[in-house]
C-alpha cells in the first residue's frame, strides 16, 4: 500500500522533470508563431490558363505542393500554407530573415524551355520586321548596366515549340561555368535524359536556347550526343541569383500563373510587444488566482495553485515536443486553461468541505469529495476538449493555435487536478497520518 503511494509520487517527480528538460530553454524550445516572432504574410491567388483543361482546384493543389517545396528549401522552420476557397493560397512564414527575397522565390513561374535556335541572320532579320518563319519566335537575352540593373539584351530566333521543359527536372545544384561564374547544373529525370538525349544526338552543330521565363539565359552549342541527361544553365548569374535559381528549379515550375494579391511583412518588434502583452495578462492574472486560492482554500489552494503551475508545464512541454507553434489565441488558450484548472480544483474542494460539514472523517471526505466532483469535471471538460478539437483539425491559421493549447490543457487538467492532488492529499493522509484537515 505505502510502497503504490511512493510510486505515485515518484511519478509526478518524474513527470515534472522530464517537462522541464522539454520546455528549457523556453525561448529556443518553444515555436512562435508569425503574430510573435515577425515574419511575412502572402495570400496568392492562382490564375487558370484559358487553355488549361485541369480543374482548378487541382492546378491549386498542385501549386501548393511546390510552394511548400521551396519554403522547406529555404530552410525556413514552421511555415504555414494552406488553401483558401479554389484558387487561393495562404502563405505564413515566422521568423524569415529575408522576407523580399522568400516573396520573390514563392511567387516565381521558372517556366523552363529548351528550344533550337535558328542561327541565319537573314531569318533573324525578317523576325525582327514582323515575319518570322513559320514556328519561331523572337526572345530576348538579358544584360547588366554598370548598376547591375537587367535590360534587354540580344535577340534570338527560336522555336516555338520546346524540345524539353523543366518538368523532367530531377535535381538542380549550384556549380560554376567554365569562365568560373555561377552557374546552375541541372539533372534531368529518367524519361527526361533520354529526350535530351535524342535532341543533342539529332541536332550536333545547333545553338539549343536555355529560356527561363521567357528569358533567354544561354544558347550553348551542340557539340556533341550527351547521354548522361544533365546540362548547365550560366547567364551571367552572381552567387545568390544562382541559388534561387536552383531552388526554383529543384521545387518545380508552377503549373499557372500565380497573382500575389496580398503582403504583408511583420516586424519582430510588434511581435515582441504582442509576446510581453500576453504574458503580462497571463502573469497577473496567474497572481491574482495564486492569491484567492490560498486565502479561500488554505493549504488546499496551495495544493491547486501547484496543480495549476504543473498543469502550464505539461501544456507547454507537450507544445516543445510536438513542435508546436504558439500564438496570440494560443496564449489566450493557456488563460483559459488557468480558468478551467481552478474551476477543477474548486468542485473538488467545495464537496470535501460538504463531506467536512456532513462529519464525515478526512480520508472518507476527500475520497467522497473526488469521486462526487469527478462527473461534473468530466463533462465541462470533455464539452470544452470536443470544442477546443474541432477549432485545431478544421480551424486555419491562428485559430488552430488557440485549439490546440486549448484541448493539450484541458487533457493536462484532467490529470493534475483529478490524479496529482489527490496523490498528494492521500500522502499526507495516509502516509504522515493527518487527522484533521482545515478547507
Amino acid at each position: 500500500m505505502l510502497k503504490s503511494y511512493y510510486y505515485k509520487l515518484f511519478l509526478i517527480i518524474a513527470i515534472i522533470g522530464i517537462f522541464i528538460y522539454l520546455i528549457y530553454p523556453v525561448d529556443k524550445k518553444i515555436k512562435k508563431g508569425l503574430d510573435l516572432q515577425g515574419g511575412i504574410h502572402i495570400v496568392l491567388e492562382v490564375e487558370k490558363p484559358p487553355e488549361e483543361t485541369e480543374n482548378i482546384n487541382e492546378l491549386t493543389d498542385r501549386a501548393l505542393e511546390i510552394i511548400r517545396n521551396r519554403i522547406d528549401a529555404l530552410g525556413v522552420s514552421e511555415p504555414i500554407i494552406q488553401k483558401e476557397g479554389a484558387n487561393r493560397i495562404i502563405v505564413d512564414i515566422p521568423g524569415v530573415k529575408e522576407p523580399e527575397k522568400a516573396i520573390d522565390i514563392i511567387g516565381k513561374t521558372a517556366l523552363l524551355e529548351f528550344k533550337l535556335v535558328n542561327d541565319d541572320p537573314k531569318a533573324l532579320q525578317s523576325a525582327l520586321e514582323g515575319n518570322p518563319p513559320e514556328g519561331y519566335e523572337v526572345l530576348y537575352t538579358t544584360e547588366k548596366d554598370e548598376r547591375g540593373i537587367a535590360r534587354k539584351g540580344s535577340p534570338i530566333l527560336v522555336k516555338k515549340e520546346p524540345e524539353l521543359t523543366g518538368k523532367y527536372i530531377k535535381d538542380a545544384y549550384v556549380s560554376y561555368d567554365p569562365g568560373g561564374l555561377p552557374s546552375v547544373s541541372i539533372v534531368f529525370n529518367s524519361e527526361g535524359a533520354k529526350i535530351f538525349e535524342n535532341v543533342t544526338t539529332n541536332n550536333v552543330g545547333r545553338q539549343l536556347a536555355i529560356v527561363l521565363d521567357g528569358v533567354v539565359k544561354s544558347a550553348p552549342m551542340i557539340r556533341e550526343r550527351i547521354p548522361e541527361g544533365k546540362g548547365q544553365i550560366s547567364g551571367k548569374f552572381n552567387m545568390e541569383e544562382a541559388k534561387e535559381l536552383a531552388i526554383v528549379l529543384r521545387a518545380g515550375a508552377l503549373p499557372a500563373k500565380v497573382n500575389m494579391i496580398y503582403q504583408q511583412i511583420i516586424g519582430p518588434t510588434l511581435g515582441k510587444k504582442y509576446i510581453q502583452q500576453g504574458f503580462r495578462v497571463i502573469l497577473y492574472g496567474g497572481i491574482l488566482v495564486f492569491i484567492f486560492m490560498i486565502f479561500y482554500y488554505s493549504v488546499f489552494g496551495l495544493l491547486a495553485d501547484f496543480a495549476l503551475a504543473l498543469n502550464i508545464l505539461i501544456l507547454l512541454g507537450i507544445m516543445a515536443g510536438i513542435k508546436g507553434v504558439l500564438t496570440m489565441p494560443g496564449i489566450a488558450g493557456i488563460a483559459l486553461t488557468i480558468g478551467m484548472s481552478v474551476d477543477a480544483n474548486i468542485l473538488i474542494f467545495e464537496r470535501i468541505r460538504e463531506e467536512i460539514k456532513a462529519g464525515k472523517s478526512p480520508k472518507t471526505a476527500v475520497d467522497a469529495g473526488y469521486l462526487r466532483a469527478w462527473s461534473a469535471i468530466l463533462d465541462s471538460n470533455i464539452t470544452t476538449l470536443i470544442i477546443g478539437a474541432i477549432l485545431f483539425f478544421f480551424g486555419e491559421g491562428s485559430i488552430k493555435g488557440f485549439g490546440l493549447t486549448l484541448s493539450i490543457g484541458i487533457l493536462a487538467n484532467l490529470f493534475t487536478a483529478v490524479y496529482v492532488t489527490k496523490v498528494i492529499v492521500d500522502y499526507f493522509l495516509i502516509i504522515k497520518k493527518v487527522e484533521k484537515i482545515r478547507i
